[in-house]
């Protein structure tokens, strides 16, 4: 997929990828929380329109997702445009993958505050964020579904494209979406492909030797779909079937079939099943991402409004908000004199008033968490922890 004349591209991790419980693997990952089987932290990057890989390295989960992505920063260019989410939120992350000339679309977290130097007509202004001058667009998305259910979220980008007349601030909200093409990715790897069973080596070695091979028939497959797709003019990629495609070349490995080509008739059958069994063209649905381990640290999160099945978008409401009067003389500050500067719509601001207007209740932690709306129950207790410990009321 190309925005303008730029290639869009993803970074994002996988943690779930589990290999058997030997000696020698627990040496190399480490135990997991619950004891059970060790687990392999994937960071790839991909182009969101064909889900193709172009880089990929992979390592035990303790290490940081900032350090395996610095393995990667080499493979950009300057004509992609990468997307990423607020995991990687980060000042020097931000100096190096601008370092390489490529643009950049992320989410910010919601908590981060930055100085401006203007405003711009289409309501995203522009910061500094370190010693790189960005654009940051707040948005507000209201959605309605099929069945009645509306619910609004807020979003926090920031990008390097700073001409808002030539990239509205409508267009790289609506282009944002596109991150989420990465998860089909790993949809494919983990389910698709592995089935949900766990690589066989006892051995860190062999361990490596299957992943790459789990990676290379990915990447096989995916460029024959992009073919298939270039070969029926106006055929989106994305309506090709991963899992057709699969089952057509285990058919041909087990049973040797169509495999050398007699004619010269440029699709195989690998394409003519793909282009024979095309997906419908795809609709905007919603669907509430659930965690099932319980050690998972998204398994507190509440209760947000969403589905928790999959519905139909009928409507997407979509307002770019303007600075309020006051955030717009904010200076980026680091998380421990954050306090210093609080805007009145800060975190611990809306925390104190609650025991403000009604100070004989005892507020708990939960009942603190899901007033906000905006944070999980684990992130609000070590939230109330560091403010306790840095000494504030």
């Amino acid at each position: 997929m190309r925005f303008g004349p730029y290639r869009t591209v993803s970074f994002a991790d996988c943690s779930s990828q589990k290999i058997p419980d030997s000696e020698r693997n627990r040496s190399w990952l480490g135990r997991t929380a619950h004891h059970g089987d060790p687990t392999l932290e994937l960071m790839t990057l991909v182009e969101t329109g064909t889900r193709a890989l172009i880089g990929a390295v992979f390592g035990p989960t303790a290490e940081a997702e900032t350090s395996y992505v610095g393995r990667l920063l080499h493979l950009l260019r300057p004509d992609m445009l990468v997307l990423w989410d607020k995991g990687f939120d980060g000042n020097d992350f931000l100096a190096s993958v601008t370092a390489t000339r490529a643009q950049v679309l992320g989410r910010l977290r919601n908590n981060r505050r930055t100085p401006v130097l203007s405003r711009l007509l289409d309501g995203s202004y522009l910061p500094v964020i370190g010693t790189v001058r960005v654009r940051v667009i707040d948005a507000q998305i209201t959605v309605t579904c099929a069945d009645g259910t509306v619910f609004t979220r807020s979003y926090r980008l920031v990008t390097t494209l700073t001409d808002a007349r030539r990239y509205p601030a409508t267009a790289l909200i609506d282009l944002y979406h596109q991150r989420w093409e990465h998860e089909s990715a790993y949809y494919a790897l983990r389910h698709t492909i592995m089935n949900g069973r766990l690589l066989r080596s006892g051995d860190p070695v062999g361990t490596e030797q299957e992943m790459w091979a789990l990676l290379g028939l990915y990447q096989a497959l995916r460029t024959v779909m992009v073919d298939a797709a270039e070969s029926a003019p106006g055929t989106d990629s994305e309506r090709c079937g991963f899992t057709i495609a699969l089952q057509t070349a285990r058919d041909q490995v087990v049973q040797a079939a169509d495999v050398i080509l007699t004619t010269t008739e440029p699709v195989g059958l690998i394409k003519r099943r793909v282009l024979a069994a095309l997906l419908p063209p795809r609709r905007i649905r919603v669907i509430t991402r659930k965690v099932k381990s319980p050690v998972s640290r998204y398994s507190e999160r509440l209760d947000d409004g969403r589905p928790d099945t999959s519905r139909t978008v009928i409507d997407l409401d979509v307002t770019v908000l303007g600075l309020g009067p006051e955030e717009r003389s904010l200076p980026d500050v680091s998380r421990e004199d954050r306090h210093t500067h609080r805007s009145p719509h800060s975190r611990r601001e809306r925390v104190l008033e609650l025991p403000r207007a009604g100070p004989e209740r005892r507020w708990p932690a939960r009942e603190l968490a899901q007033h906000l709306g905006d944070i999980t129950l684990g992130t609000m207790y070590r939230q109330l922890s560091r403010w306790t410990k840095d000494g504030h009321p």
